[in-house]
């Protein structure tokens, strides 16, 4: 009888231990349950965020643009509009290009003509080049494909090379061609404005310069000698300017 009543309350202690067991287990079951569904839940709401944020950033990249192609768009109509101006304003250029030629061309024809008597009647000095110069404009007033505003330009440019001669020295060594028949010779030369043209064999030993009254070359005595080779020098920029007595050409009245 004792050992049956032993039992049952051993049994009864057992069953009381294990239901709170029970319980636990299925509490935490269900916690980790609901632990799950709220990660995928935060999870859900983590993905609608992030789109939701890359979707605005879209948003703002787009509507950035779209303001600047406003404001590229309203340029470039002003752009269009101004270069419909421009349009209208070449067009009549080409329209008055006819009339600006016809008026132009005697007067160029006139100063090129009129650059050429200067250099013929000038003191011969740089005849190379300078009637190549004059030769290339002649040249240049015929062709068609230049502008008439190219040619003035290129006349004056002559002009204005043709004044500066007047206002510098230079030194440069060339072939003297006499009138006397003799044999052409290197030497150098030295220019003085326009109103002196001197010569100096290379070895010094003979000077001469340009008589405008008779057209012709001139030889010069020997005291002139070193006059002219330091003029020489100070137009190579060889010595310092100092004063020269040379003979010039009186001035044409």
């Amino acid at each position: 009888m004792v050992l049956r009543q032993s039992l049952t309350l051993t049994l009864l202690a057992s069953a009381l231990i294990a239901a709170p067991v029970s319980a636990v287990e299925n509490s935490l079951a269900g916690q980790e349950k609901i632990d799950k569904s709220a990660a995928a839940s935060q999870k859900k709401i983590n993905n609608l965020v992030d789109q939701t944020t890359s979707d605005f950033e879209k948003y703002r990249v787009a509507a950035q643009r779209l303001e600047s192609l406003t404001i590229f768009n309203k340029q470039m109509a002003k752009l269009v509009e101004s270069q419909k101006s421009e349009i209208v304003s070449i067009n009549q250029q080409i329209n008055d290009i006819d009339s600006i030629e016809t008026g132009a061309l005697p007067l160029m024809l006139k100063m090129t003509t009129t650059l050429g008597d200067i250099i013929a009647a000038d003191v011969p000095f740089l005849l190379n080049d300078r009637k190549e110069r004059f030769e290339n404009l002649t040249i240049l007033i015929d062709q068609a494909n230049v502008s008439a505003g190219e040619k003035y330009r290129r006349i004056m440019e002559a002009y204005q090379i043709e004044m500066e001669f007047g206002r510098t020295i230079e030194a440069y060594r060339d072939v003297l061609v006499t009138n006397d028949n003799s044999e052409p010779r290197t030497v150098d030369f030295l220019r003085i404005g326009r109103v002196g043209l001197y010569y100096q064999t290379l070895d010094g030993s003979e000077s001469g310069r340009w008589d405008s009254e008779r057209n012709a070359w001139e030889m010069l005595n020997s005291s002139h000698r070193n006059s002219i080779r330091d003029g020489l020098r100070i137009a190579r920029k060889q010595m310092p300017p100092e004063l020269l007595t040379l003979p010039v050409n009186a001035p044409a009245l």
